[in-house]
């Protein structure tokens, strides 16, 4: 392992972890994407300093590691927040009002799309369908699915998040109670 210079202890596991990962999955051929996946988890995000160690300890070329990080949508270059709102803009959330749903997000949060919020609590991103049309305008937080959302929802799903949040980390595991016009419940996948 490289020696990580720096007053920071925290940055210093996080490469330790990292270079876990590595040698982990460095016997495979083909594993990028998995020690992307988890150094992603390890940062919450893949910022270039991170990209070119990975490339150094795994003798990928950095354009390589870039091209990858930068060609799926799963991985980010940038801080994500802890609350990731995923607005969906497919034709029937359109139609239902899903673009003032995200607007209202932004404004209130005072971003753009893709942007983190300034306490680093919300990024809020657009998305194309998420297979829940009869529910539209749809949304997902950390994954949870919102059907029927209004704008008049987004001040209440950010307070509960919010909440969540000031309750300290063992809160932020519960699900928030849900907008009343959002209690349908989108069946498991096969």
């Amino acid at each position: 392992m490289s020696e990580i210079n720096g007053p920071d202890k925290g940055l210093d596991q996080k490469y330790r972890r990292l270079d876990q990962i590595v040698d982990r999955f460095s016997a495979g051929r083909g594993q990028l994407i998995r020690i992307l996946q988890e150094a992603q988890d390890v940062f919450g995000y893949l910022p270039e300093e991170v990209q070119a160690y990975i490339a150094g300890r795994t003798g990928i070329p950095v354009s390589e590691v870039n091209g990858v990080v930068t060609f799926y949508s799963l991985f980010s270059t940038r801080p994500r927040g802890r609350h990731g709102i995923n607005v969906c803009l497919g034709t029937a959330c359109y139609v239902q009002g899903a673009r003032e749903v995200i607007e209202d997000f932004r404004r209130e949060l005072g971003l753009k799309d893709g942007d983190t919020s300034g306490d680093g609590l919300f990024t809020v991103k657009s998305t194309r369908c998420l297979g829940a049309c009869g529910l539209a305008p749809v949304i997902t937080v950390d994954g949870e699915v919102h059907g029927r959302v209004s704008r008049r929802d987004v001040p209440r799903i950010l307070r509960q998040y919010r909440k969540l949040h000031k309750a300290g980390e063992a809160a932020i595991d519960q699900k928030p109670e849900r907008p009343a016009g959002d209690q349908e419940q989108i069946p498991a996948g096969p």
